[in-house]
C-alpha cells in the first residue's frame, strides 16, 4: 500500500509553477540573484563599517592614552629610580635599569595587544564571507535538484524559510 503523498507548504515565491515560460523563469532568476547580491553587499558594508569603527576607536584610545601617560610615566619612573636607590643603597644607574626594564616589559605587552586589534584579519567581514559561501552551496544544491528547506539565519529576520 502506497503512503499518501505529504504536501509541503510553499511560500508564494517558491511555489512550483510548471506552466511558467523559460523567459519568465530567467527573469525571476535574475531578479532573485540581483536581490541576493544587493543584500550581500549591504551586509558586507555594514560589517566593514563596524570593524573599521572598532579599529579606529581602539587606535584613538591607544593614542590618547599614550599622550596622557607619557609625562606621568616619566615622573613615576624617576620616583621609582630614586626610591629604589634610597632603599637599597644601589647607584642610580642600577635603579634606573630595574625601573626602565619593568616599564619596557609592560609597554611591549600593551603594544602587542594593540597591534593584534589592528591586524587586517580582524577587519575581515567573516559573517559576509560565510553567508556568501552558504548561498553558493544552496545554489549548487538547487542546481542538483535537492529540494530541502533550510531555516533562514537571524540576519534576514523575516522568519521565512528558504529553499536549500
Amino acid at each position: 500500500m502506497a503512503e499518501p503523498r505529504q504536501e509541503r507548504a510553499y511560500t508564494r515565491v517558491e511555489r512550483p509553477n510548471y506552466d511558467r515560460s523559460i523567459p519568465g523563469i530567467l527573469a525571476d532568476l535574475l531578479s532573485q540573484f540581483t536581490t541576493l547580491i544587493r543584500q550581500e553587499a549591504a551586509l558586507a558594508r555594514t560589517e566593514f563599517s563596524e570593524n573599521i569603527s572598532r579599529a579606529v576607536t581602539g587606535a584613538g584610545m591607544a593614542g590618547g592614552a599614550a599622550v596622557l601617560l607619557v609625562p606621568s610615566l616619566v615622573i613615576l619612573m624617576m620616583a621609582g629610580v630614586y626610591g629604589i636607590a634610597a632603599l637599597t643603597d644601589w647607584p642610580l644607574w642600577a635603579s634606573a635599569l630595574i625601573v626602565g626594564g619593568g616599564f619596557t616589559l609592560i609597554g611591549l605587552i600593551l603594544l602587542a595587544v594593540g597591534m593584534s586589534r589592528l591586524k587586517a584579519r580582524a577587519l575581515m567581514p567573516d559573517k559576509t564571507i560565510g553567508q556568501v559561501k552558504e548561498d553558493a552551496a544552496m545554489a549548487r544544491r538547487q542546481m542538483n535538484g535537492d529540494p530541502t528547506v533550510v531555516p533562514t539565519d537571524a540576519r534576514s529576520g523575516d522568519g521565512k524559510e528558504r529553499a536549500a
